[in-house]
């Protein structure tokens, strides 16, 4: 059987396996995820071991610091995805839910019902907890999953995809619901883009190069998880004791994750007081600054001139671009010019700047007085997430269980016929 025979027959199994999600009880999903949490916890060396092959290979082809971070499976990962099944298994089950319901003139009932999307597609690169994150989510939602991890992580992926498939064969759910294509050819994945017949939503979640490649190919609808150029912007009323703490923790906390703050935008006023603090904070800890002309004096030995380029850019680095800005006008025009819709926080004592700043950032997250780094599904209390959508249809920031959900017109009639 070739890789587009393959593909197909994922895609069909994944259609039938959806039907049986959609009308599966709440129960028998919950109890899916609690024995996965439990497997994941007992076969956590299995997993480390898959895990190394990964990395001694990655290690082999060289990938860069960033993309190895991201396909660590630590001990702190591993608890995150047990606590992440557990989470979720907690939650109500949105499926069948009605809302809105509205009384017509006639009498009629109008409302609508939480549905599942059906077969959804997942694209990414490294991150295999994106595996688990993103099988617990959709199952949850009634949706049956296809699952195309990055090559780097394929042993990784196929371990958890085992376990995964083990939980749902206890719960009495299909195991088709949840699949990973058995090849890291990347032919699978032009495959899997042509089967609009069987899939009914594709997200990728990647680098910048992976999610055009998707969106130009795909038969299907796409769910977009774009880069993060992520911006952080220093008004004049910002508290500098409150604020150095969150830019470091924006920046260092988890330098490769899309939420890290990737350009510091400052207000003239506090520039002279606020970089040099910013420089003693996180230049003795690896930073390094692209900086504008009025910010590179301030920032001392850590700094370097910015270049055109390093504004929009996405560094996924300890490297933090630095602008000073004359006013919130220019901060906003600059985030508007080179952001990426996905998250962005301004540092301010002044509420009506903050509320300001909230109204006419676009993004999926906009933040006041916090790390950028708060934009994630569990700490967004969704409790995992299948990505950060950051194209407004038909959600918008991180995508929890709702989000992998639609919405469909149901009507309660005693007879009624139209006029």
């Amino acid at each position: 059987m070739d890789i587009r025979e393959q593909m197909v027959e994922m895609g069909k199994r994944a259609k039938v396996a959806a039907r049986g999600l959609a009308k599966a009880s709440g129960k028998a999903k919950q109890d899916a995820l609690l024995i996965l949490a439990d497997l994941l916890e007992s076969e956590s060396e299995a997993i480390g071991i898959a895990n190394g092959k990964d990395l001694a290979a990655a290690a082999e082809r060289g990938l860069d610091k960033a993309r190895v971070q991201r396909l660590t499976i630590s001990e702190k990962v591993l608890n995150s995805m047990i606590q992440g099944c557990r989470e979720v298994a907690a939650m109500a089950d949105p499926v069948g839910e009605i809302e809105s319901m509205t009384k017509r003139p006639n009498g009629m009932l109008v409302g609508r019902m939480r549905v599942p999307l059906g077969v959804v597609a997942m694209i990414y690169e490294s991150r295999p907890n994106a595996t688990v994150d993103a099988g617990i989510l959709c199952l949850k939602a009634g949706n049956a999953v296809i699952l195309r991890g990055g090559s780097e992580a394929f042993h990784s992926n196929a371990c958890l995809a085992d376990l995964m498939h083990k939980a749902l064969e206890k719960a009495g759910l299909p195991v088709a619901a949840v699949q990973v294509p058995p090849t890291a050819d990347r032919e699978a994945v032009t495959e899997m883009l042509k089967l609009a017949d069987y899939i009914d939503v594709v997200i990728p979640r990647g680098g910048e190069g992976l999610i055009r490649a998707v969106t130009e190919q795909a038969t299907m609808p796409v769910l977009k998880h774009y880069k993060g150029v992520c911006h952080i912007f220093a008004d004049a009323s910002c508290d500098i004791t409150k604020g150095v703490p969150i830019i470091e923790n924006s920046k260092m906390q988890y330098p490769s994750g899309c939420n890290a703050l990737e350009c510091l935008l400052v207000h003239k006023d506090v520039a002279g007081v606020l970089l040099p603090k910013v420089a003693q904070a996180l230049g003795p800890k690896g930073v390094t600054f692209k900086a504008c002309p009025e910010s590179l004096p301030l920032l001392g030995e850590y700094a370097e001139a910015a270049k055109p380029q390093d504004w929009g850019y996405e560094f996924l680095d300890l490297i933090l671009a630095v602008k000073v800005v004359d006013d919130m006008d220019e901060a906003v025009d600059h985030i508007a010019e080179h952001g990426s819709n996905h998250t962005e926080s301004i540092l301010s004592e002044e509420y009506r700047h903050c509320m300001r700043f909230i109204r006419e950032v676009d993004a999926s997250l906009v933040v006041a007085n916090a790390s950028t780094r708060f934009n994630d599904g569990g700490q967004l209390g969704l409790g995992a997430e299948i990505g950060i959508s950051t194209s407004k249809l038909h959600a918008y920031g991180p995508m929890g269980i709702k989000e992998l959900t639609s919405a469909k017109f149901v009507l309660m009639g005693e007879g009624q016929i139209r006029e």
